[in-house]
């Protein structure tokens, strides 16, 4: 299939229900970290270097074709809070239905029945990349954009930020996405002979607890 299935997986109009997180942009903006551009610009950077680093390498792992439920598996062991990891299966069992009627696969079907209640989101986009004929390093690069395009879109309604101000702070993290995404899909091929220990494990403790405590809102306009 040719890249252009790349395009598809990354459109944030894919129904894979990402519209309805934030990434950690609302508790974020609630406890004034995000006020602005600039601010937004500093948040994304440092969720792609640790999170979205995370996410990558699972999904270039995924589509390079490493055991996607040993993945799972291992994206447990790097989600250490458990309500990112409901967000995490949840958003996987959204792609799957959505990967799956796309780009049908028996691989994809086999996740499907071993995990009923989702995988994690990110090993789900890479079996979906595999299964639509894209390589590792395009997983990578659909994971990371992800995860900076969905608080940046985010913060345009919490905020009324101009949509311009996010799309140029998105432009001018393009250097740094490119970086994460070639430094996951090395890291997923090196765990051919290395394990799964090879794939990124950076953390992010603020988003962490962000996470925590933005389940237990009772009024909230995202779902994390």
């Amino acid at each position: 299939m040719s890249r252009s299935a790349l395009l598809v997986l990354a459109d944030g109009r894919f129904p894979a229900g990402g519209h309805a997180h934030s990434g950690g942009a609302e508790p974020a903006v609630a406890a004034g970290h995000i006020k602005d551009a600039a601010t937004l610009e500093t948040f994304c950077r440092g969720r792609l270097h640790t999170a979205g680093l995370v996410a990558a390498g699972l999904a270039a792992a995924a589509a390079a074709g490493h055991d996607p439920l040993a993945l799972d598996e291992a994206a447990d062991a790097r989600t250490p809070v458990p309500a990112l990891r409901q967000v995490a299966r949840r958003l996987g069992r959204q792609m799957m239905r959505a990967a799956r009627a796309t780009w049908p696969s028996a691989e994809l079907d086999a996740l499907a029945l071993a995990r009923p209640r989702g995988a994690h989101q990110p090993v789900v986009l890479g079996l979906a990349a595999r299964s639509a004929g894209l390589t590792p390093l395009d997983a990578a690069y659909a994971v990371a954009y992800e995860n900076i395009s969905g608080p940046a879109t985010a913060v345009v309604r919490l905020l009324s930020l101009d949509p311009f101000d996010a799309t140029a702070v998105l432009a001018r993290l393009t250097d740094d996405l490119e970086q994460v995404a070639e430094q996951a899909t090395e890291a997923a091929h090196r765990a051919a002979t290395e394990g799964l220990g090879a794939l990124p494990a950076a953390s992010a403790p603020l988003l962490d607890i962000a996470a925590e405590a933005h389940a237990a809102w009772p009024v909230r306009l995202f779902a994390s």
